[in-house]
C-alpha cells in the first residue's frame, strides 16, 4: 500500500512539472482574449451591444472592447496603425485596404439587404419631377465617392438600365448633409442607408430603386487583421460564436430590442413607431461572385491595379457556428 502511495505521488509531482514547464516553453504562450472592435454609429453593430448586454463575450472567455468611431476614414487609420483587432466594415473598404497586401480578412456577413428590408435606397428630393431610375440619366446623385455607396448607386442604376457613362455623382460624404440637402432640395437626388432612407420617404422622398430586389450587392461585413488572426484564432471564433448567438435572439424576438435599435441604429423620430427591426445573417461570408463584382468594380474604378483572390481575403471557416 504504502509503495503504491508513493508511486501515485512520484505521479502526481511528475504530471504537476510537465505542465509547469511546458507553460514557459517558448510558443506555448497563452493565447490573448482581448479584442479591440472599431464600430460605426450604424443599425448594423446592433449585435455587438446585444451579445454585451447578455453577457455572451464573458461567457465565452473572452473581453471585447468596443472603440467608436465617427467614420470609416477613422476607423481605417485605426486599423492601418494596428490600434483595433477587427472592425465591421464593408467590401470596398476590404478590397482597398488589401490593394498592395493582404492586410485584413473577412470572417463573416455582418449585415445584407432583403426582399423585405433593404439596406440602400437611391432617393429623389421631394419636390423633383423624377420618378424612375431612367429620369437620373445625367442628374448628379448625392454619394460618398470610391465607397460602398458609390458602388451601390452605380450597380443598383445598372440593373435599372442606366448604363455608366449615364450616371452622375456629386460627393457629398457626410450623411447627415446628404439628407439635408436632398430634403431641401439642393439636390435632386442621393443614395442613403436605411432607416435614414426610411426617414426621408417619410418626410417626402420618393423612392427611385434600393437593394430589395438586388441583394447580392449590400452588405457589410466583419473583418480583422492578419495579425490578430494569426495570434488571436481561438479568440476571434468566440467572438463569433457570441454575435451569433446575439444574432439569434435579435431574429427569434426583435421587439424585446425595440429601445435599442432607436439608440443604436439611429432611426429617426417620425419612424420610430413604425420601423421594423431587420433580419440579420448568421454563419454566412460573401459568396465568391458578390467579391469578385466588387473587385471588378474597383478595376473599373481604378482604384485598385490587380486583381485580389477571394481565398486571399475571405475566410470561411471562421463563421461557421
Amino acid at each position: 500500500m504504502i509503495r503504491k502511495q508513493n508511486w501515485i505521488l512520484v505521479i502526481t509531482i511528475t504530471a504537476i512539472f510537465s505542465l509547469s514547464l511546458a507553460a514557459c516553453l517558448p510558443g506555448k504562450k497563452a493565447e490573448d482574449t482581448h479584442l479591440r472592435v472599431g464600430l460605426l454609429p450604424i443599425l448594423d453593430i446592433l449585435p455587438f451591444h446585444v451579445a454585451e448586454q447578455k453577457g455572451y463575450f464573458e461567457a465565452e472567455g473572452i473581453d471585447v472592447e468596443f472603440v467608436p468611431v465617427k467614420s470609416a476614414q477613422e476607423r481605417d487609420a485605426l486599423m492601418q496603425a494596428g490600434e483595433i483587432d477587427g472592425m465591421l466594415n464593408d467590401l470596398i473598404s476590404t478590397g482597398l485596404f488589401n490593394r498592395d497586401s493582404v492586410q485584413v480578412k473577412i470572417v463573416a456577413t455582418a449585415r445584407r439587404g432583403y426582399p423585405e428590408s433593404p439596406q440602400f435606397r437611391v432617393l429623389a428630393a421631394p419636390d423633383s419631377n423624377i420618378t424612375s431610375a431612367q429620369d437620373l440619366k445625367g442628374v448628379p446623385i448625392g454619394i460618398s465617392q470610391n465607397t460602398v455607396i458609390e458602388y451601390i448607386t452605380d450597380r443598383l442604376l445598372e440593373a435599372e438600365g442606366v448604363s455608366p457613362d449615364q450616371i452622375e455623382v456629386l460627393e457629398v460624404s457626410a450623411i447627415p448633409v446628404r439628407f439635408e440637402q436632398l430634403m431641401a432640395g439642393q439636390i435632386q437626388a442621393a443614395t442613403l442607408p436605411d432607416p435614414l432612407a426610411q426617414g426621408a420617404m417619410a418626410a417626402g422622398a420618393k423612392l427611385i430603386v434600393d437593394d430589395s430586389q438586388y441583394t447580392q450587392f449590400s452588405q457589410s461585413v466583419l473583418s480583422f487583421s492578419t495579425g490578430a488572426i494569426e495570434s488571436k484564432p481561438n479568440t476571434i471564433k468566440k467572438f463569433l460564436n457570441a454575435w451569433n448567438q446575439a444574432v439569434q435572439d435579435l431574429n427569434s424576438n426583435p421587439g424585446q430590442f425595440s429601445d435599442l435599435l432607436i439608440e443604436v441604429g439611429r432611426v429617426p423620430e417620425s419612424i420610430q413607431g413604425s420601423y421594423q427591426m431587420p433580419p440579420f445573417p448568421t454563419g454566412e461570408v460573401p459568396s465568391q461572385d458578390e467579391w469578385q463584382d466588387v473587385i471588378d468594380w474597383l478595376l473599373e474604378k481604378e482604384l485598385i491595379d490587380r486583381p485580389l483572390p477571394y481565398t486571399d481575403t475571405v475566410l470561411t471557416d471562421f463563421a461557421k457556428p
